[in-house]
C-alpha cells in the first residue's frame, strides 16, 4: 500500500510528465517514509531524497542537479531562497505549488516561503459589498478591511501548510512576529506598514526544527497594532536580512514578457542592460516599476544573489538546470570589449593567460595541437578579433572576424563554474547575437554543457566527437561551406564514415540518464474520435517506409496526401495512390514555409535519412512555432532530445496522452521498437546486461545501393555490422534506463526482423518459462498490435513479413534460473516504421489509434 507521500509524489510526477517507475520499484519506500515521521528534524529518508533527485534528473542532467544542489547547500539553510507566492497561485495551483515545495524539502532545502492574499481579500470585500480603494497602487486598509486581510491571510496560510503536510512535509505557519513596522502614512493609507525591522529568530527556529517556514506579510507596530504590508515589499525586506542566493517571485505569466516579441525574457543582467532596458517602449507601468524595485534590492545584496520571476510549474527547472525558466534578474557585471591585446593592462592580461592555459589543457579543448598560450596569443595578433568578458573573467569569449573565416567564429568560450551558475553565459551570448548576426563555433560532444550550445544555435553538425554549431545562416550553400571547412580541420572528408564513438545521442544534455522512460497507458477504444479529413505532407517519399506509409494513408478513411516531396522523383506521378492524382514535388524550405503559413498541411512526416531533416523542421517551426500543424520524424535526429520539445512515439510503452497532445513526435527505430518491447516487461527483473542479437531483411539498409542490400552479396550469406554502439543500442538503453548490448546483422530476405534477446535475471526468484510468459501476457494484455506466444509456440521471420504487429515468444529460462531468452519478430517497414508512424498520426490528430491499419494483416496465424 502506498503512503500519502508516495501517492502525492507520484501524482506530481504525472502532472509534470515524469515517469513513475522509481516509486513502484522501491519496495521499502512506504516503510522508509514511516521512519521519516519518527525523526521530525529530518526532511525525509534516503529513499525519498534519492527518488526526488532522480525525478529532478528528468528536468536536467545529473551534472546540473548535483552542481546546483552543492551550490545551494553551500550556504546556511535560511540563505538558500526566499519564495514569494502570490495569492492567485494558492487559489489556482495549490497542488502544484505544494508539490514543488515538497521536492525542495525532500532534497534537504528549506526555502523561506512568504505569500500574499490580494485576490482573496478582493473577493471577500466584494461579498461584503465594499469597494477596494487604492492610492499609488497601495491598498487603503481601514479597520474593517484589516479584519478581512487578517482572516484571508489565516485561511490561505492554513491551506498551504495543510497541503504541504499532506505531502509529508513538516511546515510551520508564521502569521506574525517577523516584521516590525511603523505606519507608512496613517492619514493617507490607514493601517499600512513600513517595515523597519525583521526578526530572524522565528524563521531560524522553524528551519532548525526541520519545518518549512510559511510566512504572511502582516507586520506589527511596537505597541502590537497589526499592519498590512505588500507581500513583494515584505519579500524584499526578508532578502535584505537573509541575503539568499535566490529570490523567487511566482506569478501566473511565468516571467517578464517582452512586449515586442511576446516571449518571456530569459535573463536580465542589470549592470549591462538596465539603462537600455528602461528605454524600451514595452517597459512601462508595472513592468518598469518591478525592474526598478528589483534593481534597488539587488544593489543591496551580494552579487551572488539573483531574482527569478517564474511560473510555479517551472520552479525546479529554474533552480536545478543551466537553462532555467522564466526571467532571471541579476546584477552581473558590465561586459568589456577589447579589440587588441594592447587594451589589456598587466593584471587583466595575466588573467587572460590563466584562462587560456586552463582551456588549452582542458580535456574539452577543441584544438588539441596547440602547445602554449604564448603561441596562441602570438597568432592572435595577426588576426582581426574581439575579446568579450565580464570584470572577474567568469566568461571569456574570443571571436575571430576576418577573411579567413566564412562567418565570424567563436574561437574560445571559456567559462568558470560560477559563470555557468550565475548564467553569465546567457549574458555573453545575448551580446554576441546583437554584435554578430551570424556566428559559428565548435564544442566537444562530451562537454557537460553541450545542451547550452544546442539551445543557443540554429544548426549543428556532429563529426568525430566534435559538434559544429552556428546561428544566423540561412543560405544552404554557406552551411555546406561551413561543414566542409569544419571537416577539413578534422582532417576528414565530409562523406567519411569513420567516426569515433558518439555519446551525444544519450540525451539532450550529453549525460547518460539511469532511469527508464516507460510510462504506459492503454489505447482508447471508445470515442468520440475525430472524423474530419486531414492533410498529410510527406518529405522524402522515395524510400520503402515512405511507400508503405502512402499505402496506409490510401487505406485510411480520413487522411489524404496533400504533398509528396522527393528530389529524385520530382515530376513523376505518385503510384498506387487512388484518392487523387498526386505528383512528386521537390519542396524548398520557402515552399514549406508557405504551405505552413497558409495552413495547407495538418501533419508533416519527415521520411529522410539521419541528419537531413533538421532544416525542414526549422522551416516549419519558423512559422508561428508550427502552430498550424504537427510533425512526425522517422529519423533518429530527435529521439535523444529534451522531451519537452519532442515526444517519443512508441504507443505501447509511451503515454498515449503525451503523444496525442504533442506537436512534434519522434518515431522510434525498427530494431529499437522490437528490442524495447522484448525487454520492457522484465525491466525491473533485470540484473546485468541484456544482449540482443538481431537480423533484419535488407530493406532495412535503405534504397541507396550498398553491400548490405546487394542481393547477390547476400545470397546464402549473413552480414554483421555496427557491432558496438549502434544508434539503436543507445536508443534502447536511453528508453529502458539501463545499458543493453545490441548485435545487428543483415539477412538475405527483403523485410522482417528476428530478435533473440538474452536477459540476465535477479537472483532469489523462482522463474519458470510459464511465469515469464505470464508476465508478458499481463503486461501486453490490451495491446492490439502485440501477440504473446504460449510457451512452446514458435514464430519465424517469414511469418511476420507484411504484418503490422509484433510477435514475442521464446520464454526459455536456463537451469540456474538466472537468465531467460526472449524472441521477437517485427516487420521493419511496418510496425518498425510506417505502421507506428500511422499510430502516432492517429493519436496526434484525434483519430482511433488503429484507424487505417488492415485488420486482417495485424497478427499472422501461427
Amino acid at each position: 500500500m502506498l503512503t500519502s507521500t508516495t501517492i502525492s509524489v507520484r501524482k506530481h510526477l504525472f502532472q509534470h510528465g515524469f515517469k513513475p517507475c522509481f516509486i513502484v520499484s522501491k519496495h521499502s519506500f512506504s516503510k522508509n517514509i514511516r521512519k521519516y515521521y519518527s525523526t521530525p528534524a529530518s526532511n525525509g529518508t534516503f529513499a525519498t531524497r534519492s527518488t526526488v533527485i532522480q525525478l529532478l534528473n528528468n528536468i536536467g542532467s545529473k551534472r546540473e542537479v548535483e552542481q546546483y544542489l552543492r551550490y545551494f547547500t553551500s550556504v546556511q539553510q535560511q540563505q538558500f531562497a526566499i519564495i514569494k507566492v502570490g495569492g492567485a497561485i494558492i487559489s489556482d495551483t495549490l497542488p502544484e505549488l505544494a508539490s514543488c515545495l515538497a521536492f525542495l524539502y525532500h532534497v534537504g532545502l528549506y526555502p523561506i516561503v512568504l505569500h500574499g492574499t490580494g485576490p482573496q481579500v478582493n473577493a471577500r470585500l466584494e461579498e461584503k459589498k465594499i469597494e477596494p480603494e487604492y492610492i499609488d497602487g497601495i491598498r487603503i486598509t481601514d479597520p474593517q478591511t484589516m479584519s478581512v486581510v487578517r482572516q484571508c491571510f489565516l485561511e490561505q496560510n492554513l491551506k498551504l501548510v495543510t497541503a504541504l503536510e499532506n505531502l509529508g512535509v513538516r511546515a510551520r505557519p508564521i502569521m506574525n512576529g517577523v516584521f516590525q513596522a511603523d505606519y507608512l502614512n496613517k492619514d493617507k493609507y490607514n493601517l499600512v506598514g513600513d517595515i523597519k525591522k525583521v526578526f530572524k529568530s522565528p524563521i531560524e527556529a522553524s528551519i532548525k526544527a526541520g519545518c518549512l517556514p510559511i510566512l504572511t506579510s502582516m507586520a506589527e507596530t511596537e505597541s502590537g497594532q497589526m499592519l498590512n504590508v505588500n507581500a513583494d515589499v515584505a519579500a524584499g525586506e526578508l532578502a535584505r536580512v537573509f541575503e539568499p542566493l535566490k529570490i523567487v517571485y511566482l506569478n501566473e505569466k511565468g516571467g517578464i514578457v517582452n512586449g515586442n516579441t511576446k516571449e518571456i525574457v530569459s535573463v536580465i543582467n542589470l549592470d549591462e542592460e538596465y539603462e537600455g532596458l528602461l528605454k524600451e517602449e514595452w517597459v512601462k507601468y508595472g513592468t518598469k516599476l518591478k525592474i526598478k524595485e528589483i534593481k534597488e534590492l539587488l544593489d543591496y545584496l551580494p552579487r551572488s544573489s539573483s531574482v527569478a520571476i517564474i511560473n510555479v510549474h517551472d520552479l525546479q527547472k529554474e533552480l536545478f538546470t543551466d537553462s532555467g525558466a522564466g526571467t532571471l534578474i541579476r546584477r552581473g557585471y558590465k561586459l568589456i570589449e577589447r579589440n587588441s591585446l594592447d587594451e589589456f593592462d598587466s593584471v587583466s592580461l595575466d588573467s587572460l593567460r590563466s584562462c587560456l592555459d586552463k582551456d588549452i589543457k582542458s580535456k574539452n579543448s577543441i584544438n588539441d595541437d596547440e602547445v602554449s598560450v604564448a603561441k596562441y596569443l602570438s597568432d592572435l595578433k595577426s588576426r582581426t578579433f574581439k575579446i568579450l568578458s565580464n570584470e572577474p573573467n567568469d566568461v571569456v569569449a574570443i571571436i575571430l572576424d576576418d577573411n579567413e573565416e566564412i562567418i565570424p567564429k567563436l574561437d574560445r568560450f571559456m567559462c568558470t563554474q560560477q559563470g555557468w551558475l550565475n548564467k553569465v553565459t546567457d549574458n555573453v551570448f545575448t551580446h554576441l547575437k546583437k554584435t554578430y548576426p551570424s556566428l559559428q563555433w565548435v564544442v566537444d560532444e562530451r562537454d557537460p554543457n553541450i545542451a547550452f550550445h544546442y539551445a543557443k544555435s540554429e544548426g549543428s553538425y556532429l563529426k568525430d566527437g566534435k559538434v559544429l554549431f552556428w546561428y544566423g545562416v540561412q543560405d544552404l550553400d554557406k552551411v555546406t561551406a561551413l561543414i566542409t571547412e569544419f571537416c577539413k580541420t578534422l582532417d576528414k572528408s565530409p562523406f567519411s564514415h569513420e567516426t569515433k564513438k558518439s555519446n551525444v545521442f544519450e540525451n539532450a544534455t550529453g549525460a547518460k540518464r539511469n532511469y527508464s522512460t516507460i510510462v504506459r497507458t492503454t489505447s482508447i477504444e471508445r470515442g468520440p474520435f475525430c472524423e474530419d479529413v486531414k492533410k498529410v505532407a510527406l518529405i522524402g517519399a522515395r524510400g520503402y517506409t515512405g511507400k508503405n506509409l502512402i499505402d496506409l494513408v490510401n487505406n485510411h478513411p480520413f487522411l489524404e496526401i496533400a504533398h509528396v516531396s522527393s528530389r529524385e522523383l520530382c515530376g513523376k506521378k505518385l503510384e498506387n495512390y487512388t484518392k487523387s492524382e498526386i505528383t512528386y514535388e521537390n519542396l524548398s524550405l520557402d515552399d514549406i514555409k508557405k504551405l505552413e503559413s497558409e495552413n495547407k498541411v495538418d501533419i508533416w512526416v519527415m521520411a529522410l535519412p539521419n541528419k537531413v531533416c533538421i532544416p525542414f523542421v526549422e522551416a516549419i517551426e519558423s512559422v508561428n512555432n508550427c502552430k498550424n500543424s504537427k510533425i512526425i520524424d522517422l529519423s533518429a535526429d530527435f529521439r535523444f532530445v529534451d522531451e519537452s520539445n519532442w515526444k517519443y512515439g512508441l504507443p505501447e510503452l509511451t503515454s498515449r496522452s503525451l503523444i496525442s497532445t504533442a506537436k512534434k513526435i519522434s518515431n522510434p527505430g525498427c530494431y529499437a521498437t522490437g528490442t524495447q518491447l522484448s525487454i520492457a516487461p522484465l525491466n525491473t527483473h533485470v540484473d546485468g546486461l541484456p544482449v540482443a542479437f538481431g537480423v533484419s531483411g535488407y530493406s532495412g539498409a535503405g534504397t541507396k545501393p550498398s553491400p548490405k542490400n546487394d542481393v547477390k552479396n547476400l545470397e546464402n550469406n549473413l552480414i554483421p555490422y555496427a557491432l558496438t554502439d549502434h544508434i539503436h543500442e543507445r536508443e534502447v538503453s536511453k528508453r529502458l534506463g539501463r545499458s543493453i548490448a545490441f548485435i545487428p546483422h543483415v539477412g538475405q530476405w527483403f523485410q522482417g526482423i528476428s530478435l533473440t534477446v538474452s536477459i540476465p535475471l535477479k537472483s532469489g526468484h523462482k522463474y519458470t518459462n510459464t511465469s515469464i510468459c505470464d508476465i508478458y501476457k499481463k503486461f501486453y494484455e490490451n495491446e492490439k498490435l502485440i501477440k504473446i506466444l504460449n510457451v512452446g509456440e514458435e514464430c519465424t521471420v517469414k511469418n511476420i513479413a507484411g504484418y503490422h504487429g509484433v510477435v514475442i515468444g521464446g520464454f526459455k529460462v536456463n537451469e540456474a534460473g538466472n537468465r531467460v531468452v526472449i524472441t521477437a519478430f517485427i516487420d521493419n517497414l511496418l510496425k518498425g516504421a510506417a505502421t507506428q508512424c500511422l499510430q502516432n498520426i492517429n493519436l496526434a490528430l484525434g483519430y482511433y489509434e488503429y484507424e487505417g491499419i488492415p485488420k486482417d494483416k495485424i497478427i499472422p496465424n501461427i
